[in-house]
């Protein structure tokens, strides 16, 4: 029991290294790098705090080199779904009866192994296993992380303070109890952050967790599982079982206690989980939580007011960091013909400059897309466009797939604001330009609105402030995230909560309250100290 209102430690954002030529932290991911790329990790699934492994397995292979094979992971079979289950199950009654600070305590603890010790080999495995270069390994596995694990401390703690008014006749108080059952975090391949925090940001407020990641980043989310069980997270918090989507799913979902599913992913996947749990309401003890980010159509919109090189810096930063597979990456843009002229010449001189490889080489800008079905989807995409007569690619779309799944940064040009590629997610260094006549910027903000499915991110740029407020206003339910003057990603926990809505997700803004208000089922509590002893009230009284 607790003795005492306890401060935590104020939560602060971690600085991001640079990794300079020469520079300590530069050195160190390297030889980390080297290691692991030249040694074969088995990745066991985890549950009830013991490493657990089973009859089949595939292996883990780097993005960028697939030949090459670095390790494997297991797959769990049906049996090992259900003791995930019921390991969480039995972990329960402990987790949730331990005091917020001692719970805190242990993702905090995580927080600073990541910081310290751990900050080279979680870069160095989502280099290898993801193909992120240092810089993305870095703000994502490094700074994201560490901030979710921070901020969410301090949310839990303000959350917990957020109290009803009392007076002389009763006290009122609130507790925020975590849900009655399991709940299944469901993760994607692209961070490494959000792997970890899915399941973290549910188990710090006392929930009991079933994780399944994504094939694509099972060698990363292996670093995650050591630095939680060094950091002291008991047996059966948290337990990671890999392999078959469909079957594990389907297994979380047929059980009665099922409370609730965190998912980043993909739209469509989302819509069936949704449906899923639809048809199987009646199961449950309590209506599930479903929350979800999910795809993303992301926007630039540029004024003719707007700064060529802005503009341009924003599309490259903005669509090829990463590849393009960020859910806010831009990969649709509007700009007015004005500026067209010279923004597309710097952006094609900047292009040049991009250099493609190994995220080893940390000359290189751009890696490899994270798999062999993302590549021909891309490159699908670009071929179609290629023979398309209200197309023109004006840089890059080109591909090889002999050593790594590598695709040029490629922009195209096109004259059909409503070209498949303006419309749909490809979630890959590909980005549409449109272009608009000055007189009709309000025409080509519908466009915006109207096009696709998606409500994730979006951006405009101008320098007339009339036109950043009509474009806001426009745009209102265009994006979940809006940025003006700036590229449409790399939102930081603790300034811009993330989430979209339509066909982006629920919009429960990860790195905020607002995400973890939805893992708790608070509980009113009035306790009247004096109790009536007579039923009348005064109005019975007679004239």
């Amino acid at each position: 029991m607790s003795t005492g209102f306890f401060k935590v430690p104020k939560a602060k954002n971690e600085p991001v290294k640079s990794y300079t030529p020469n520079s300590p932290e530069r050195k160190l991911v390297l030889e980390q790098y080297k290691n692991m790329f030249n040694s074969y990790t088995k990745v066991s699934m985890y549950i009830n705090g013991i490493d657990v492994q089973s009859k089949n397995s595939k292996p883990i292979n780097p993005p960028h080199d697939h030949k090459k094979v670095v390790g494997e992971y297991y797959l769990a079979e049906k049996k090992h779904v259900k003791d995930a289950i019921e390991s969480s199950l039995n972990a329960k009654a402990n987790w949730e009866s331990m005091s917020w600070e001692n719970r805190s305590a242990i993702f905090l603890r995580a927080a600073e192994l990541i910081a310290g010790p751990y900050r080279h080999i979680i870069n160095a495995a989502t280099m290898i296993g993801q193909s992120k270069t240092i810089h993305q390994a870095e703000i994502d596995a490094a700074c994201e992380l560490i901030d979710f694990l921070r901020f969410n401390v301090e949310y839990v703690t303000q959350m917990y303070e957020n109290q009803p008014d009392s007076d002389s006749d009763s006290w009122n108080r609130v507790e925020y109890r975590p849900l009655e059952g399991f709940v299944y975090a469901v993760t994607p391949f692209n961070f490494t952050a959000i792997a970890a925090n899915l399941p973290a940001c549910m188990a710090m407020l006392g929930n009991v967790v079933v994780w399944k990641p994504s094939d694509s980043q099972i060698y990363s989310s292996k670093v995650i599982i050591d630095i939680f069980k060094e950091a002291g997270l008991p047996g059966g918090v948290i337990n990671a079982v890999f392999g078959d989507p469909e079957m594990i799913t389907e297994i979380v979902m047929d059980n009665s206690n099922f409370a609730g599913i965190h998912f980043t992913g993909s739209t469509n996947i989302f819509k069936t989980f949704w449906k899923k749990i639809g048809l199987n309401i009646e199961k449950y003890k309590t209506y599930p939580k479903i929350v979800g980010e999910t795809g993303g159509k992301d926007f630039i919109v540029a004024h003719k007011s707007a700064n060529y090189k802005e503009v341009a810096t924003a599309i490259v930063r903005g669509a090829f960091e990463f590849q393009g597979q960020k859910c806010s990456a831009a990969s649709r843009a509007y700009i007015s013909k004005t500026i067209w002229n010279d923004v597309e010449k710097f952006l094609l001189e900047e292009l040049k400059t991009i250099s493609i490889g190994s995220p080893e080489n940390l000359e290189n800008f751009v890696t490899s897309v994270i798999h062999e079905a993302s590549f021909d989807k891309i490159v699908n995409y670009i071929e179609n466009a290629k023979k398309d007569s209200s197309c023109k690619i004006i840089a890059g779309g080109n591909a090889d797939k002999s050593v790594g799944y590598f695709v040029e940064p490629t922009v195209i040009l096109t004259d059909d604001p409503k070209y498949i590629t303006m419309r749909e997610e490809i979630f890959g260094p590909v980005i549409t330009i449109y272009l608009f006549d000055d007189d009709k910027f309000e025409e080509a903000l519908s466009l915006v609105d109207q096009t696709s499915e998606y409500a994730l991110t979006g951006a405009i740029l101008a320098k007339d402030r009339n036109v950043i407020e009509r474009a806001t206003k426009i745009l209102k339910h265009s994006a979940g995230n809006f940025y003006v003057n700036d590229k449409p990603t790399g939102a930081v926990v603790g300034r811009q909560p993330f989430g979209g809505a339509r066909g982006s997700g629920t919009n429960d803004k990860a790195g905020s309250m607002l995400n973890l208000l939805r893992w708790v089922s608070p509980r009113l509590i009035k306790e009247t100290f004096v109790t009536p002893k007579d039923y009348r009230y005064p109005f019975l009284d007679k004239d």
